[in-house]
């Protein structure tokens, strides 16, 4: 019986510790800029994984360059995961002419969120820092757009 209890206060602390690392998210871009939960309080930001040899994801980067800026409030922040080297993703970012920052992750980065579902994968958290969903798939401006209106929360699944 003590095994089991303590057993159990193990998987509550690891299930507590995957939550605070999750909505304690910390980037660095390729330029070396940080960003952090904390440091983007106040905005709607989307935090997309990709990788350059998805056609998905590529298909997917000019809608996220409209919604940043067609949307004030928003922070789109790119994670390129499954790369061969740093130079594939720049020079992707840099034909898809990509208006937000850009990180180089991988799948371990992708598990601190929650993990992927596949690619391109999507989290959205709120202006309040709370996660409001993520989204395996592709998404288009008006589905952003939407879902920080609330009219789209369907789309982000928690």
């Amino acid at each position: 019986m003590a095994a089991l209890r303590s057993f159990l206060l193990l998987i509550t602390l690891l299930l507590a510790s995957l939550s605070v690392s999750a909505s304690e998210w910390s980037l660095n871009d390729a330029a070396g800029v940080r960003y952090t939960a904390s440091g983007l309080h106040g905005r709607w930001v989307l935090i997309n994984f990709w990788a350059p040899w998805c056609p998905s994801c590529i298909e997917e980067t000019p809608e996220l360059n409209a919604a940043k800026k067609n949307t004030q409030n928003l922070q789109v922040i790119g994670v390129a995961v499954m790369y061969k080297n740093r130079r594939e993703v720049t020079e992707m970012a840099k034909s898809q002419a990509v208006s937000y920052p850009v990180v180089f992750g991988d799948e371990d980065t992708a598990s601190d969120f929650g993990g992927m579902q596949g690619l391109p994968t999507s989290f959205l958290y709120a202006p309040t820092g709370k996660l409001q969903g993520k989204h395996a798939g592709p998404l288009t401006r008006n589905e952003i757009e939407q879902a920080i209106e609330g009219k789209g929360s369907a789309l982000f699944a928690r």
